[in-house]
């Protein structure tokens, strides 16, 4: 009797079988605040799911049950290794063995401000030299328009070509960026749509079933472009709208009695076409303060300049430096000489409530105040026990000290970077000698107002105003 041959089903079906049926593996290069979001969800979700982080500490913690994400829950990271969904490696042999691979990587800057791919052209380069029929690779970090066709798929499609591979029929490729807020509680990985473009028709529909498989809306696109694109046009948005208000603020202390404050909680009662936002020292994170300059360095391919956008990120980039311009006003009116005064930081990561320092402007403020020569500057944070900072190029180890009465009034400054809720403010405010508050964050308690300087609040110093 002879046998019937064995019908081959195509790599896409054969992926969207094995995705309906929860059997595929799934694969996540870099877990920090994005990566190991993402492998728990589909941990969670009953997919063999690998961590790949050249990072060794962070694969043995792993591997140990010990989450090391401050937005997720440790006894849910714990269930989902110890039952067998989650593991990490410290390296990329196993990558035949996945069917979705997606690529959560850093995408810094140089000193010169143009972009760093150089992390997803290691971990492209890895992933194709283990690239096989059927795999789908779904870049995720943030980065400029073109980068998935331009740096990605060219790598991949060199790999592939020896073996008779091609991109949208044998293996595929997509783009869908990362939308990670760390510190919120309401929307998390699992509950907040996501956009996806892929290469072809093909890999966009094949990546969209994918993250619904973790995400319920996802919104699909064009193209990688449109997706790459999207995502710097949030974060810009919020940097230009920053901007406004931080040179709103200053304004507002360049005339005196006019509170930015007050100004846009007023403006926030407008029912449409408004919405509000804050100043503050400056811009933190990975993405805000790092996206409009990969805006503009693509732009500069064009023949075009985004005169608009790179001059919001520097009204941001300037706020350290009002900030401790703000700092050697108030110690003038004090009989310290500025070499010997005693500034104490509330507060050095980016944002409230979190333990990420990514580009957090109190390094900035730090070291402006060491080339200011300020030397005895220390810091209080309940979620950063120790931070490194940089001063002329040399690394500077601090750690955070206690908020007691005495390190309050030994303080001839006491400066609000990051209004974290946990801070005793009524605390601060009954022992601190002069309080620069750039958050508001004393308006929550009762205080003397004439020991605290609001940024915005028309009594902040500006270099060349008056107080």
């Amino acid at each position: 009797m002879e046998l019937e041959p064995k019908v081959r089903v195509a790599p896409d079906e054969e992926l969207r079988l094995k995705l309906q049926s929860k059997t595929a593996r799934i694969g996540v290069v870099g877990l920090g605040y994005v990566g190991l979001p993402l492998a728990f969800e589909f941990a969670k979700q009953g997919f063999d799911t690998l961590g790949i982080d050249l990072d060794t500490t962070r694969v043995v913690q792993l591997n140990a049950g010990q989450n090391f994400i401050q937005d997720l829950s440790d006894e849910a990271v714990r269930s989902v290794v110890e039952d067998g969904y989650l593991r990490a490696e410290d390296h990329f042999r196993s990558v035949p063995d996945l069917d979705v691979i997606f690529v959560c990587v850093p995408t810094p800057v140089t000193v010169s401000k143009d972009p760093d791919t150089s992390y997803i052209e290691a971990a492209s380069a890895s992933i194709a030299s283990n690239l096989r029929a059927g795999h789908l690779v779904i870049l995720k970090s943030t980065t400029y328009p073109e980068t998935t066709e331009g740096v990605v798929q060219p790598m991949l499609e060199a790999a592939a070509c020896p073996k008779g591979l091609q991109i949208g029929k044998d293996f595929f490729l997509a783009f869908s960026p990362e939308r990670i807020d760390p510190g919120n509680q309401h929307f998390t990985t699992a509950n907040t749509p996501v956009v996806v473009g892929g290469v072809t028709p093909l890999c966009t529909s094949l990546a969209g079933q994918a993250l619904h498989q973790v995400v319920a809306n996802v919104h699909p696109v064009s193209s990688p472009r449109v997706a790459e694109m999207e995502k710097l046009l949030e974060n810009i948005f919020r940097s230009v709208n920053i901007a406004l208000v931080n040179e709103l603020a200053r304004l507002c202390d360049r005339m005196g009695g006019v509170s930015i404050w007050e100004v846009v909680e007023a403006a926030a009662t407008k029912p449409f076409g408004f919405m509000p936002f804050w100043p503050g020292p400056g811009l933190g994170g990975h993405c805000i303060p790092v996206d409009p300059y990969y805006l503009s360095w693509l732009a500069r391919r064009y023949d075009f300049e985004t005169s608009f956008i790179t001059l919001a990120a520097r009204v941001n980039e300037e706020m350290p430096f009002y900030v401790v311009e703000a700092v050697t006003r108030a110690v003038a009116d004090q009989p310290v000489r500025l070499r010997d005064a005693n500034i104490l930081i509330l507060g050095v990561a980016f944002k409230k409530n979190v333990d990420d320092t990514r580009h957090s402007p109190a390094l900035r403020v730090i070291e402006l105040l060491y080339e200011r020569g300020i030397r005895n500057v220390t810091y209080s944070d309940p979620y950063v026990a120790d931070l490194v900072a940089h001063v002329q190029g040399k690394p500077l180890s601090l750690s955070s000290v206690a908020l007691t009465k005495e390190t309050i009034r030994a303080s001839d400054v006491v400066i609000v970077l990051t209004d974290h809720d946990s801070l005793p403010y009524a605390h601060i405010a009954q022992h601190a000698r002069c309080i620069i508050d750039t958050r508001n964050a004393m308006s929550r308690v009762e205080h003397d107002a004439n020991k605290v300087i609001l940024l915005g609040g028309g009594n902040f110093y500006e270099s060349g105003g008056e107080a």
